[in-house]
């Protein structure tokens, strides 16, 4: 047999010299001989005060996390191939520190020894099945991020800020009509200090609860309870609007003409209302959009509106487009629902997109809708019209009342 050559000789891996280490209330006692053992090994240790404590006695140097919290990042690289341990509160990849780490260091150069998740013993103390549950964080977020999964008969496990968080959940559920969902606060699991407590979002009164606390929420709605629909199309009503607003029906159309997907971002350009750049958002909580609006007045009711629906990340520019489009982050689709008849502000659109990104654009005047025509000619594409009457009153009785029509441009980049 012919000897391999030296370009076909195996690379070797390179050894773990990071490990990550899950540790819960109850300390030491907690951990796996392994990861005992991995501990010990170090020869720096990195974590809050309270895992340092926890993991106690330790001896390795410990080094807690500096503020901000990256600062330790560039001390952490220049020991690679030097035994070193990061403590994390249970399991560091769900909500923790791990997804951070595996960014800057290679995961062959790492090792993990997770504990159950602060999900995971929620469940176990409730007799939740884990994954029927919606699992999310308040820690550092916005409280109106729980908004969308406040869905009738769910169930959510949320990570608290601090012990503030739960009352502050209550009062935004009892405020939208969900004042009979039962919370349950969680506090210190697994150690000596864990204390469980429920009460209802109505009328909540549990005090003195412990910062490290899990929040689990059983949804129950009244019947007129304001909760976001599943589907495209939000009420008119559910946007504060000076009038600039996609209506509800050709909303619904148009989110289908840009065809959302996983983690994309949307360039909602003459944002309005930004009910089209929420509407993308409330599709997953991976999705992204940037609302572009002229009016100072109107970028301040955007920013309104994404509050109050439960999509505070929406990020809005001030400016008037195209100008207003330059160094924003590259979209996958970009919908134009003002100012269509601006001169190449649809070509830097569609010139901004990549293969396979979609461009919908709408209509209302002769002008917008000339400018339409024109980029149908030149480009392809499709174009449609969209008219939607609604029952109005007629004196005594009903009749028809035709909105304006919309026309409707939706292109895909080759």
């Amino acid at each position: 047999m012919a000897a391999l050559s030296d370009s076909a000789a195996p690379v070797s891996s390179p050894e773990p010299w990071l490990t990550l280490v899950g540790i819960g209330e109850d300390g030491r006692a907690g951990l796996s001989p392994a990861a005992s053992a991995a501990l010990d090994a170090a020869g720096v240790v990195y974590g809050g005060e309270r895992h340092i404590a926890l993991a106690a006695p330790l001896t390795a140097e410990a080094r807690p996390w500096p503020s901000p919290f990256a600062g330790a990042y560039d001390e952490i690289l220049a020991r690679r191939g030097e035994p070193t341990c990061i403590l994390a509160t249970g399991d560091p990849f769900h909500y923790g520190i791990g997804a951070e780490i595996a960014r800057l260091v290679p995961p062959a150069e790492i090792r993990t020894f997770p504990q159950p998740s602060a999900f995971s013993l929620a469940c176990a103390r409730l007799g939740w099945p884990l994954a029927e549950c919606a699992c999310l964080t308040l820690h550092g977020r916005a409280l109106t991020r729980i908004l969308p999964h406040l869905q009738p008969g769910s169930r959510l496990l949320v990570l608290s800020w601090d012990g503030t968080t739960p009352g502050l959940v209550a009062a935004l559920m009892a405020e939208r009509g969900l004042g009979a969902s039962r919370l349950t606060v969680l506090e210190a699991m697994g150690g000596p200090r864990e204390r469980i407590r429920a009460a209802a979002a109505a009328g909540f009164d549990l005090d003195g609860i412990d910062p490290l606390n899990t929040l689990a929420v059983e949804v129950s709605a009244e019947p007129d309870a304001r909760v976001l629909p599943l589907a495209p199309g939000l009420d008119d009503a559910a946007f504060e609007s000076d009038g600039q607003l996609t209506k509800a029906e050709i909303r619904a159309v148009t989110l289908a003409a840009l065809r959302p997907r996983l983690g994309e971002r949307l360039w909602d350009i003459g944002g309005g209302a930004g009910s089209v750049a929420i509407e993308w958002m409330l599709r997953h909580p991976a999705m992204r959009a940037v609302a572009v609006e002229a009016r100072p007045d109107r970028a301040a009711r955007i920013r309104r509106n994404a509050e109050s629906l439960g999509v505070p990340d929406l990020a809005v520019v001030e400016g008037a487009a195209p100008a207003a489009l330059a160094g924003l982050p590259p979209p996958d689709a970009v919908f134009v629902g003002g100012g269509v008849s601006e001169p190449g502000l649809l070509a830097r659109a569609a010139e901004a997109l990549p293969s396979g990104g979609r461009l919908v654009a709408n209509a209302v005047t002769l002008e917008g809708e000339a400018a339409l025509l024109g980029a149908f000619s030149e480009t392809g594409g499709a174009l449609r019209r969209l008219s939607v009457a609604r029952a109005d009153p007629v004196g005594g009785m009903h009749g028809w009342r035709a909105a304006m029509p919309v026309t409707q441009w939706v292109w895909t980049r080759p």
